[in-house]
């Protein structure tokens, strides 16, 4: 049921920190939330350890990324593989190992845990049985990328990975171009440049966005720019490691009255369709494109 990364005998909560042995505090019964390094093992906090080192089982996404962890501070507590693909047959073990009194930590294979990924489910079933839930913060990708980026930090909003296809991924874009808020994305490298392309065109060629990459480790990289620049810049290159992209918010524009509106519409319905004149007026003027588009259905039908 759990594969073991070594005998406990005498090692039960020993950790190791700078070739130094120590011995972590017993921890009452919870499922404890663990950040872990993002790339570079420095950034593993105390507590983590100590959590790490005296939980009876650490529940991770693959056993060898957090193999590398345990063997690397001398961590003896047995793995437990827990991912999406098998949540509903190992939930309930996690569940046994709480109702025996036990403590059982939570993580994923870098940074903090139920961010981008289901662990929440887990969560939910652990609250609603009536067992503790204990968070042990740590390293994070979009925070790190955030505090660099040098984009306002006030409200931010955590977008995740988009929608592979372009259709979805136009859609939630849309949806997302007025936010009031620095958007942060998670993508795949070799997505980025038709990812920062597609940014360009939906939310604004003038945007000020950052491109983070490889957070915390030897090649971390932070390209700052509009997203026309970076759209560019991206266009033919071959991306490799983590991508984290951040995009400011959306310029204040004066509101655009009724006769401002149809006079821009009415303009661009004289040589394109309907679609494609809402689309470029709402571009223009950072009103909602559905509402755009129903005023040029009206204009165009003489209402």
């Amino acid at each position: 049921m759990v594969a073991d990364t070594g005998d406990r005998s005498g090692g039960k909560n020993r950790y190791s920190l700078s070739e130094h042995g120590f011995t972590a505090p017993n921890l009452e019964p919870a499922l404890y939330i663990v950040s872990t390094p993002i790339g570079n093992l420095g950034d593993i906090t105390v507590r983590a350890l100590q959590t790490l080192a005296a939980a009876s089982v650490i529940a991770c996404e693959d056993t060898r990324v957090t193999a590398t962890l345990t063997q690397k501070f001398s961590l003896k507590t047995p793995l437990l593989a827990y991912h999406e693909h098998n949540a509903e047959k190992q939930r309930p073990k996690i569940m046994r190992e709480l109702e025996a009194g036990n403590a059982v930590a939570l993580v994923s294979d870098a940074g903090t845990p139920l961010v981008s990924d289901p662990g929440y489910r887990l969560v939910r079933d652990v609250v609603a049985a009536g067992y503790k839930v204990i968070p042990i913060p740590g390293a994070s990708a979009p925070l790190a990328g955030l505090v660099a980026a040098g984009l306002p930090s006030d409200t931010v909003l955590f977008a995740g990975f988009l929608p592979q296809k372009n259709g979805p991924k136009t859609k939630r874009l849309e949806e997302l171009a007025r936010t009031p808020a620095t958007l942060i994305f998670f993508e795949s490298p070799h997505r980025t440049g038709a990812t920062l392309s597609l940014m360009s065109d939906v939310l604004g060629e003038t945007r000020e966005a950052v491109v983070a990459r490889e957070l915390t480790k030897r090649f971390e990289t932070f390209e700052r720019g509009t997203l026309a620049e970076l759209s560019e810049r991206f266009a033919d290159q071959t991306v490799k490691g983590e991508i984290v992209i951040l995009v400011g918010p959306p310029e204040e524009k004066p509101d655009e009255d009724a006769a401002d509106l149809d006079s821009l519409l009415q303009e661009a319905l004289a040589d394109m369709p309907v679609s494609k004149a809402a689309k470029q007026v709402a571009k223009a003027t950072g009103l909602d494109r559905d509402e755009v588009y129903k005023r040029a259905l009206d204009l165009k039908s003489g209402s």
